[in-house]
């Protein structure tokens, strides 16, 4: 029985997880009964985690380009959520993964994903009635097969395009834009080191995508949380939050819902597309740290001025007061057909403290 589960799984779609940790984690849970998953690790002691989840481990190391033949030909969809490196205005970790992914197309070992056999179930097709040339137009047919080409929808028969890439990017790379509601046609102003090297990834994915190599999406992330995610040290430490006049709204999305995020837009995204993974919340982030706060039965923090929180914090967590955006979401909903299980942070509070209170 055995043997033959291991025979299955050999013949299922193949996925491929670059960066697996708590968000890589749920997406191979959300992907693993239908498809085949390698996971890249680092580190030899996550290889037992890894496979207790269902994927098979592949040890490579983003800042050892040498290392990464091993990943280059594995699988024709691609989840990219490991993180630039600490320094530096460039991510060099990105620039490598796609050398080594233009290096295995040049030797021609790209993974071909045939429309007959490697195609998951859920993806959806277009087959025109009547395909015959005497029957379809010329016009109609170019029409037909660029819209096909813009879905990502392959046809039959023939081979789609050898890889489609999903990178988690981050919405720092907008900068403050003093609370407005923007949109993904906002152009980028990255105000801090993180965000400029997660930009530099972006026109990498980006200039790969115009050369053939990849199919990108880039899903740009908010603030993520859990219940294992939530700001409890901070709130036990008894860390301020700003006053509401200097207050700064963020954005949110849940892990669980992040993870359906990344592994929808595979196949649901437009090429070279944008889209803004974030829930319906328009908090500002004191409002949310008292949320959690009420939820945990703990002291609210305590609110203190700009000038002031220039003083007390810690420069890593001063530079996230400075930038104020909400995201809009339209894109997500509409393009992917994306269903929140949690619409905003309040539902899942709610939800989360009616468990708590079930199980004392």
């Amino acid at each position: 029985m055995k043997a033959l589960q291991k025979f299955g799984n050999l013949g299922r779609p193949r996925v491929l997880i670059v960066g697996c940790g708590d968000v890589g984690t749920r997406c191979i849970d959300a992907l693993g009964k239908r498809f085949r998953i390698f996971a890249v690790t680092r580190d030899l002691q996550n290889a037992a985690a890894l496979r207790m989840h269902g994927a098979t481990p592949v040890y490579a190391d983003l800042d050892r380009p040498g290392s990464l033949h091993r990943i280059a030909a594995l699988a024709p969809w691609i989840l990219h959520l490991a993180p630039p490196p600490t320094t530096g205005a460039t991510d060099t970790r990105t620039r490598s993964l796609l050398a080594a992914l233009g290096r295995a197309q040049a030797r021609g070992r790209a993974p071909l994903r045939r429309s007959s056999g490697n195609t998951p179930s859920n993806m959806p097709r277009i087959r025109p009635r009547n395909t015959h040339a005497a029957c379809v137009p010329r016009m109609a047919v170019g029409r037909l097969r660029r819209r096909m080409a813009s879905l990502c929808i392959v046809p039959e028969p023939g081979l789609a395009p050898a890889r489609i890439l999903s990178y988690a990017s981050t919405s720092g790379v907008y900068g403050d834009c003093a609370g407005a509601l923007i949109d993904e046609t906002r152009p980028t102003r990255p105000a801090n080191p993180r965000a400029i090297r997660r930009v530099d990834a972006e026109t990498a994915l980006r200039d790969a995508g115009v050369r053939g190599l990849i199919s990108l999406r880039v899903m740009r992330i908010p603030g993520i949380y859990a219940a294992d995610r939530l700001p409890l040290a901070r709130l036990n430490k008894g860390t301020p939050a700003l006053c509401p006049a200097d207050d700064v709204y963020t954005s949110h999305i849940h892990a669980d819902d992040l993870a359906s995020i990344l592994c929808r837009a595979l196949w649901r995204g437009m090429p070279q597309r944008v889209v803004h993974a974030s829930d319906d919340s328009r908090l500002k982030m004191g409002d949310y740290f008292d949320l959690v706060a009420r939820t945990h039965g703990l002291p609210l923090p305590r609110r203190i001025a700009r000038e002031q929180a220039g003083r007390e914090l810690e420069p890593m967590l001063l530079s996230f007061m400075r930038e104020s955006r909400r995201l809009d979401n339209t894109r997500l909903k509409r393009e992917l057909g994306v269903r929140l299980r949690y619409p905003s942070v309040t539902e899942f509070l709610q939800e989360y403290a009616l468990q708590r209170t079930s199980l004392t």
